[in-house]
């Protein structure tokens, strides 16, 4: 009883940790489940330009970090300046430096980022209460009527700032609204009337990503801060909330671009939407963070490709399994249909079965002269080997002169396991006739094509290369069909009298 608890723990354990760990894969390294999946990839290009008077040059760009989009890959256009990336006033900045520069400058920085996803904007930190407000004159007593209201009519700091939102972008808005209007932009008034309630609140500015749009400025935005995550408000419309197209451009910093030395100074952006495949996309995200250097991905793709056909012999071994203990088929060899549908897989179904059917036949034949020759086992079975490379030789000429190309894909069966089944089907039809020879031979065919058509499936070689602890889930199968010991489903025949007499 102790060794079978110790028994189905352990395939318990397999089996969390294949499960657990496909989807992690899925959820966290971005793997899709489905071969063929697409993704969305947004370029966007940060046009920075300004008049440069003969000083040295400093231009300072913030750079999106926003937790909705992953960056892909990064690049600047920048001819005689330096690049620099650094972290200044808490944000990422692309830093250009120049020693002397005269007349109109362009300075480009490219972005690709990938939707990822993840709206909430976290904050590890409570921000630090706002600064008490200092009002434009005139305006004070307008503004605590409108801070009054909102708070009355809250509960909290979102419903406060939805209040406040309301009144500032009602289509009646009111004397002490228009008055406020005439001082403040609608960005600034709401992160005014929001800390005037101690509610901490700031200003950033996103980029809305449509495809095809050239020289997009960045619109504002309102922050507001409430049980550990920053939440936006949109100061065009008052609405609380982000659109999926939003990019976050800048949040903490104090501008979006800071320059000494020049004047005129703008930056535009355009924006390019492209559709690449999902694993293209995660495969480059992990090597973008350094976690592609212990994966399979890391390989040349001569050896990716022989490991994708190594991963797919576990596949078989399950079919193979399932198909000898729950099925009850019989077949010439334990595992040798797995062999054989790896052979299909190089030679197609069709051409592989003739192929198969003709070598076997042939050698058959000639294994029938040699048992007259009364031979030691192994000089058998090495003038079989012989054999069977002579007769796929022949079989490759025989096809290349007729012009049948498919015929020459036959070298890919394997020769050994060739000859060990002639053997074994002769030394199975001397002992127990043809009749077994038949069942034997035919079982060995049905499981072989059963497992091709699972190998090829594009599900299963997508799984077992990009999610390589489905393996242990196929363990785990093994070692529990590897406990059954009830009837396999053909020996159910051997009831159908009784079955009959009802």
């Amino acid at each position: 009883m102790a060794s079978k608890k110790a028994f189905y723990f352990f395939v318990a354990v397999l089996l969390s940790i294949g499960i657990g760990s496909a989807i992690y894969r899925h959820s966290v390294d971005g793997i899709p489940l489905v071969p063929g999946s697409q993704s969305v990839n947004w370029t966007v290009e940060a046009r920075v330009t300004f008049l440069a008077q003969g000083e040295p040059i400093e231009a300072a760009l913030t750079l999106p970090e926003d937790p909705a989009f992953a960056t892909l890959s990064e690049s600047a256009a920048s001819p005689g300046y330096g690049l620099t990336l650094a972290r200044q006033d808490g944000a990422r900045k692309a830093v250009w430096t120049k020693r002397e520069a005269v007349g109109t400058q362009e300075l480009y920085f490219t972005a690709n980022l990938v939707p990822q996803g993840k709206t909430p904007l976290l904050e590890a930190r409570e921000p630090a209460a706002p600064n008490p407000v200092v009002w434009a004159e005139g305006v004070d007593t307008a503004a605590q009527t409108l801070v009054d209201l909102a708070w009355e009519r809250s509960a909290g700091n979102l419903s406060y700032a939805e209040q406040v939102a309301k009144m500032i972008f009602d289509k009646e808005q009111s004397q002490n609204v228009e008055l406020l209007l005439s001082h403040y932009r609608p960005a600034d008034l709401m992160v005014q009337l929001m800390h005037s309630a101690a509610i901490p609140a700031r200003v950033s500015h996103a980029l809305m990503l449509e495809d095809g749009r050239r020289r997009q400025n960045l619109v504002a935005v309102v922050e507001v801060y409430d049980q550990g995550q920053w939440h936006l408000f949109d100061p065009a419309t008052g609405q609380r909330g982000r659109p999926e197209n939003m990019l976050l451009w800048q949040r903490a910093s104090a501008s979006v671009l800071d320059i000494t030395g020049a004047r005129d100074s703008r930056v535009t952006f355009s924006i390019i939407k492209d559709t690449r495949p999902a694993l293209a996309t995660a495969v480059d995200m992990m090597t973008a963070k350094g976690l592609a250097s212990f994966s399979l991905y890391s390989l040349p793709l001569e050896e990716q490709s022989l490991i994708r056909g190594l991963l797919l012999v576990p596949i078989g071994v399950l079919v193979v399994v399932f198909l000898r203990v729950i099925v009850g088929l019989k077949t010439s060899g334990t595992f040798m249909p797995v062999l054989i549908a790896l052979a299909f897989i190089q030679t197609t179904l069709l051409t592989g079965l003739v192929g198969f059917l003709l070598i076997v036949a042939v050698g058959l034949y000639i294994r029938g002269y040699l048992s007259n020759l009364n031979l030691l086992l192994i000089s058998r079975i090495s003038a079989v080997v012989i054999t069977v490379l002579g007769i796929i030789t022949a079989f490759t000429l025989l096809a290349y002169n007729l012009g049948l190309t498919e015929g020459l894909t036959i070298t890919f069966f394997p020769m050994i396991i060739l000859a060990w089944t002639i053997e074994r089907m002769s030394i199975l039809w001397e002992e127990e006739g043809p009749k077994e020879v038949a069942v034997q031979g035919g079982g060995s065919l049905l499981v072989a094509v059963i497992t091709y058509l699972c190998m090829v499936s594009p599900l299963v070689q997508h799984w077992v290369f990009n999610f390589p602890s489905v393996h242990l889930i196929i363990l785990a199968l093994v070692l529990m069909l590897g406990q059954y010991t009830g009837y396999r489903l053909l020996e159910l025949r051997r009831f159908r009298p009784l079955a009959g007499d009802d």
